[in-house]
């Protein structure tokens, strides 16, 4: 008989984390669904768990932060964010701390959006922050660790997001184009990255992986 697990998740008030959230809820695999974040959502659901922590003192929680399975959709973007220091905080900061908390207490699996381009070693700002965390979290002893690099998210946020959206308006039409090489940059739905990463946590694969855009879209097709 297949053990039933507990997902724990963070994020799932964002485009990917929302998809995410309605997905392990329907899910088998879990008998409980931890959702962590700043407020509460309005939801109720009867596997669902909702935490409201205050991330700048994430360790106070850590006996809250129990799972088999932890997924994380949490970012944001410097405009939104107000600073570089406090971009850092919630691509960086926040999601490491998050992974060692919940290595120590004992989950399997860590599963985790970042973004394309994605190099601790980038002249750019943005990829530099997500290529750390990369980094900084593939440190933790977990079983397995996923890391998930999307092109341009399609669907629709809460929050407006400009840039986002006009690139989005110009490439989703263009999608046919993005063939061989460039398939890795084609824009791909938020729902898709979800559905990847539930799909990735039911292989339970052990080992470190790191997953383009192009390879989101096959497994969460």
């Amino acid at each position: 008989m297949q053990k039933v697990r507990t997902a724990l998740i963070v994020g799932a008030s964002g485009l990917v984390g929302g998809h995410l959230l309605s997905l392990l809820l329907r899910s088998e695999r879990y008998s409980q669904v931890i959702s962590v974040g700043r407020h509460e959502l309005p939801l109720i659901h009867p596997k669902l768990d909702q935490q409201v922590i205050d991330f700048d003192k994430m360790k106070d929680y850590a006996a809250d932060l129990v799972a088999d399975d932890v997924f994380c959709c949490l970012g944001t973007t410097i405009k939104k964010a107000g600073s570089k220091e406090k971009f850092y905080k919630v691509d960086h900061t926040y999601i490491t701390q998050l992974a060692e908390i919940t290595a120590r207490k004992g989950a399997m699996q860590f599963l985790v959006v970042s973004a394309m381009g994605a190099d601790a070693g980038s002249m750019f700002f943005y990829n530099k922050v997500k290529g750390q965390m990369e980094r900084d979290v593939q440190q933790q002893p977990f079983n397995s660790i996923h890391i998930f690099r999307p092109s341009l998210l399609l669907g629709e946020r809460e929050e407006k997001r400009a840039g986002e959206e006009l690139a989005a308006k110009v490439l989703k039409p263009l999608s046919a184009v993005f063939i061989g090489p460039l398939e890795r940059y084609k824009p791909i739905e938020a729902e898709t990255v979800a559905r990847a990463m539930l799909a990735a946590a039911k292989a339970e694969k052990p080992g470190k992986h790191i997953h383009p855009s192009n390879q989101i879209a096959r497994l969460g097709s």
